[in-house]
């Protein structure tokens, strides 16, 4: 597989189109904070991590409201990896006009765009949410 976030985004879209209340994702350090983000920012109700050292499994929680539409209307990968893209703390784009997230791979690591723009660092553009 050469990009496993792309993997993990078109899990969580195909899942969320099928109204699953849960999917399983493979694990990994990066994938684990793109959970964390998505559960600070409220697109999740909650991740947990499964399974053993080899075989670790990151179980994501979708979030519905009570007539069954999910929070994440839009899940896109920005950054690919024949397109690299890198963008400064004052050049952060805005998703949705504020409404939705940029998650941003930075030297601190990685942050919401809010966050990023706060802390005034830049970084790759991985994913935006909305």
């Amino acid at each position: 597989m050469t990009d496993p976030i792309a993997d993990m985004l078109a899990r969580i879209r195909n899942a969320v189109s099928a109204k699953h209340s849960r999917v399983d994702i493979p694990a990994s350090k990066l994938k684990l904070e793109i959970a964390r983000i998505l559960k600070e920012e409220g697109y999740i109700n909650n991740f947990v991590v499964k399974g053993e050292s080899a075989k670790k499994v990151v179980r994501i929680f979708l979030r519905y409201d009570a007539r069954g539409t999910s929070s994440i209307t839009h899940l896109a990968r920005v950054s690919r990896p024949g397109r690299r893209v890198y963008v400064g703390s004052h050049e952060i784009p805005r998703v949705l006009g504020g409404y939705g997230v940029n998650i941003v791979s930075t030297s601190r690591g990685l942050m919401s765009g809010k966050t990023a723009r706060k802390e005034n660092v830049g970084g790759e553009l991985l994913a935006e949410v909305y």
